[in-house]
């Protein structure tokens, strides 16, 4: 570049000590992870976990100067094995000069499991000391091996605070302010979504014009586009979202949960994947306290089949709205997995031989359907008969809850569990 040409403002606001990095202080102050291993003059490989803009690269360049050691640069995306092995060799002839090599690796996680194994032995013999920089889950994308030598270090995204803190930063570097009434600025700062380099790209953008008066936020909504959410159908936003929505229905609260469906919605979630999630959550956490909720969800599924987007999403937003204020149970799904656990511990057991049917001569001389009561002869249509394995405890794996429809089920549970006490069943 040359010596005259404009610098991007992210690049003449880079923080030049770790005390100017904003919205970090979680993990850079004395008794945070990097403030304590700077403290004791002992810094290991890290990996720094973090959205995008929030200064993983700066914290990465600063360690560096902060202990005296070259700081080397490399992208996952655009690094091949052969350059991997020069820039191995180059630390390693540092290294031999007394000084050591800080490597960062941005986007770490888009190296595959060889490429990542490759670091390990430059780690452990002190060539280098790695920083790798992720957007995604470490303990899913990176070898346990890597992972093992390395602490994790997570990054927040910038809350509407320190985006303010920047925009200042900004403007004194600048030397002026921004054109914008104070709507706007809110405006500005809930567009850059958590991301400080993003908020520099937009706040160049209108510097660069050339305002009169001061603009209002509908103003600035039609100069500027809204920065698209961060959303990764296949990645952990997509987890975490869907984790957000579950419990939040869960937690019996249905605006909640309509927030983080349309968030997905807006993320260009497919809205059958939601469709499916739904129903699960009627099984899951209504279940019979309100059998009605499956059949919502069910219908809402068909509804926008037939729909479609984006007509058929309230469809999915109305069964969503239902399942959150329905009355909570997860007593049949508790009762399924201790009735498969039970199956796996004595999956050989037959059948006690009274319920079994005996359709040859030498099956009922076997004593096959001995002795078993027809229900529908009993007086109340109860029998009381035992049903499991001979010799088999007898388990209790349904225990409905005191809420919803599940009450009348509770009541008949309790009567039949005396019928069979009194009849000896």
């Amino acid at each position: 570049m040359a010596a005259d040409s404009p610098r991007p403002l992210a690049d003449r606001l880079r923080p030049l000590d770790l005390e100017s990095i904003i919205g970090q202080r979680k993990i850079l102050n004395p008794d945070g992870p990097l403030g304590s291993m700077l403290a004791a003059g002992s810094l290991s490989s890290l990996i720094l976990w973090g959205p995008p803009g929030v200064g993983k690269t700066t914290i990465a360049r600063l360690l560096a100067d902060k202990t005296d050691m070259a700081f080397v640069q490399i992208s996952a995306i655009f690094t091949g094995v052969p350059e991997l092995r020069k820039v191995f060799e180059a630390a390693r002839l540092r290294r031999t000069q007394g000084r050591g090599t800080l490597l960062f690796v941005d986007e770490i996680h888009r190296f595959n499991k060889a490429q990542q194994d490759g670091f390990l032995p430059h780690m452990e013999d002190g060539t280098i000391l790695l920083v790798g920089a992720t957007t995604e889950n470490p303990s899913f994308e990176l070898n346990a091996a890597l992972l093992s030598r390395a602490q994790v270090i997570v990054l927040e995204r910038l809350n509407l605070g320190d985006l303010e803190l920047l925009a200042q930063r900004a403007e004194q570097e600048v030397g002026r302010a921004l054109p914008l009434q104070p709507d706007a600025r809110e405006a500005l700062l809930e567009m850059a979504d958590g991301d400080g380099r993003a908020l520099l790209n937009l706040i160049e953008q209108i510097l660069a014009w050339k305002a009169g008066a001061a603009l209002t936020r509908d103003a600035l909504g039609q100069r500027l586009m809204r920065r698209a959410a961060k959303y990764d159908k296949s990645g952990d936003e997509h987890f975490n979202l869907i984790s957000a929505l579950h419990k939040s229905v869960r937690g019996s609260d249905p605006d909640a949960a309509l927030y983080w469906l349309a968030r997905m919605l807006e993320g260009g979630e497919d809205p059958r994947y939601l469709a499916r999630r739904i129903t699960r959550m009627a099984v899951e956490d209504i279940g019979l306290a309100d059998s009605h909720g499956q059949t919502i969800c069910l219908q809402a599924w068909q509804t926008y089949e037939r729909l479609g987007s984006p007509e058929g999403e309230l469809a999915l937003a109305q069964a969503v709205i239902y399942l959150a204020l329905a009355p909570k149970s997860n007593a049949a799904y508790t009762a399924y997995k201790a009735a498969r656990d039970a199956a796996r511990r004595t999956g050989s057991e037959p059948p006690p031989r009274h319920i079994l049917n005996a359709p040859t001569k030498m099956m009922k001389e076997q004593g096959y359907g001995e002795g078993y009561a027809y229900d529908h002869d009993a007086e109340d249509g109860f029998s009381g008969q035992n049903y499991f394995p001979d010799g088999m405890k007898r388990p209790i794996l349904y225990q409905p809850v005191e809420r919803g429809y599940e009450r009348e089920l509770k009541k008949r549970l309790d009567w039949f569990a005396r019928q069979r006490d009194r009849r000896g069943g």
